[in-house]
């Protein structure tokens, strides 16, 4: 069994279509179902989709190609609108597609923007070849194409790694009296590039020059990059000077290109020398530049070096990138020096920049290698108050197969209620209850102690009570927390009292108390008589 669907024409009388449902379903089996029945104003561009096998979309599409004339300019249906798991988004652009070919087909001219939206969405889904299609049916029905969608066109061809079809159509546009400009070249030249044809590329570059095109900068840019991958950054240096002695004009990026080449060769020293003569060929250094040079100098552990460089570059009024940062940790980490990688990633999260995942990566590989536990990152990063990059990291370090243990949650629970996020404070303690680490008494405190730092001690005795109902034994840093949040709340006689009660019960020793006296300057602990409420605070 399967699905039909007959588009009815709303404009005249119900009892008036008999005769053109049945000129219009002859090829159609009887339909039995009726509830298939759809009624629709033919304004409205939708109609069902089926899969292509079936190709109902010709069906469909010749009921209103008899309704319009040659001249009309008819819209496609909309395929982005519907259930968006990927099957059925790819019947609808398929549909689509049918549809614009048969009316093409036809004689009729399509809306171009909506043509154009499609030819994108065929090239995002990597059906390339009717992408082509489409824009060909575009420039055969006399419309125009925007610049911007013929090199989106040429750039996907040219990254697929079809050059060939890419120059074809670049031919054929041709023919049709579409300009080619730079930015359509480079593409292919790229794309020639990627191939690790660079005589080719040449020879294609010589063409353009005789067609009266000008490569720019960036042509020499992608030449360049090519040439050191290809032959070596000296045949590139050679290369370089050939297109200036033509007249080319390369820029700073140019430089950076050849600069990371002697990089990659590990030829250092021979980089600092070509990074010092930048200035004098009219292009300062920038941050990217830079960069090159400081993951140069940081791989082969020269931090002194780098160090002056890093702060050269901030001299000269350049304030460091995302990726300078990742530099530096990522070297860090990976010569050991974990301890500075994390104060670097701790300045890094006071400043504009949000750690990534390739920000973490190296720390948390080397904390693996070095089997460290977490308490030096999470810990840290908590009492500072960087909790959110404390999760991010504890997250990343979780794809390692790392597992949180009780430390962990504490070091959490502290540093949320640090920054007043209690409520975040309380769901992670609900995640350690649920989880298979067991909460204990540490998780406990750390979330008293946040509770009272926050002057809610009304909650933390609330916890207090939940801890004992749960069988976990108080300690003496459970009692001393509450007492001091009593105090900070300002009822110094009842923080009294209660001090009083839990000594003569020899569950706080006297180290503690003497220390709580003189810093909250109660009275002598035999000074005080009523224990009530003390008694009513914890030992009903």
């Amino acid at each position: 069994m399967f699905h039909r669907t007959i588009i009815v024409d709303t404009t005249g009388a119900i009892s008036d279509l008999h005769p053109v449902l049945q000129a219009r379903t002859t090829s159609l089996p009887p339909v039995t179902n009726l509830s298939k029945l759809h009624v629709r104003n033919p304004q409205i561009s939708q109609f069902h989709y089926f899969p292509p096998k079936f190709r109902f979309s010709k069906v469909l599409a010749s009921t209103q190609a008899a309704l319009a004339s040659n001249d009309a300019v008819f819209t496609l249906p909309n395929w982005r609108s519907g259930r968006t798991d990927p099957k059925n988004k790819d019947y609808r652009i398929n549909d689509a597609f049918l549809y614009l070919e048969y009316m093409v087909g036809k004689g009729h001219k399509p809306d171009v923007y909506h043509a154009t939206q499609l030819l994108y969405d065929l090239c995002k889904s990597k059906r390339l070849r009717k992408a082509t299609r489409v824009m060909e049916m575009i420039v055969d029905s006399g419309g125009v194409p925007d610049a911007a969608s013929y090199n989106f066109l040429v750039s996907q061809l040219c990254k697929r790694g079809n050059v060939g079809h890419a120059m074809q159509l670049v031919e054929k546009m041709e023919d049709y009296g579409y300009p080619t400009h730079t930015v359509t070249y480079n593409s292919l030249v790229r794309g020639l590039c990627m191939l690790g044809n660079l005589n080719q590329t040449l020879q294609f570059i010589d063409k353009l020059i005789h067609k009266g095109l000008v490569p720019n900068a960036f042509t020499y840019s992608i030449l360049l990059e090519a040439a050191y991958k290809e032959r070596g950054v000296d045949e590139a240096m050679k290369l370089l000077n050939d297109i200036i002695s033509r007249g080319g004009e390369p820029n700073l990026v140019s430089y950076n290109v050849l600069l990371t080449g002697l990089c990659k060769e590990n030829r250092t020293n021979e980089a600092l020398l070509f990074f010092r003569e930048l200035p004098s060929k009219g292009f300062p250094p920038n941050v990217v530049t830079y960069n090159i040079l400081l993951r140069s100098l940081c791989r082969e552990g020269r931090w002194d070096e780098a160090n002056e460089h890093l702060a050269e570059m901030v001299e000269e009024g350049l304030s460091p990138s995302l990726v300078t940062y990742n530099i530096l940790i990522s070297s860090l980490a990976f010569h050991g020096r974990t301890e500075n990688a994390l104060k670097v990633l701790n300045e890094m999260t006071k400043g504009e920049f949000k750690p990534i995942a390739a920000t973490y990566n190296p720390i948390i590989a080397r904390l693996c290698e070095e089997k460290k536990v977490e308490e030096n990152v999470i810990s840290g990063l908590c009492r500072k108050g960087n909790t959110f990059p404390a999760f991010q990291l504890l997250y990343e370090m979780t794809r390692y197969g790392f597992t949180p243990d009780s430390y962990t949650y504490s070091s959490l629970i502290r540093g949320l209620c640090l920054e007043g996020l209690l409520h975040e404070a309380m769901e992670v303690f609900s995640i350690i209850e649920e989880s298979s680490c067991r909460a204990d008494i540490d998780n406990f405190n750390a979330l008293i102690l946040g509770l009272c730092k926050s002057q809610r001690t009304d909650l933390s005795l609330e916890i207090y009570e939940m801890m004992v109902e749960k069988e976990y034994m108080p300690n003496e840093t459970t009692y001393t927390i509450i007492v001091e949040g009593i105090a900070h709340e300002g009822e110094k006689e009842l923080a009294a009292l209660v001090l009083r009660e839990l000594y003569s019960r020899q569950v706080i020793g006297r180290n503690t108390a003497d220390r709580l006296l003189m810093q909250y300057d109660f009275e002598d602990l035999t000074g005080l008589k009523d224990v009530g409420i003390t008694e009513n605070l914890f030992f009903e």
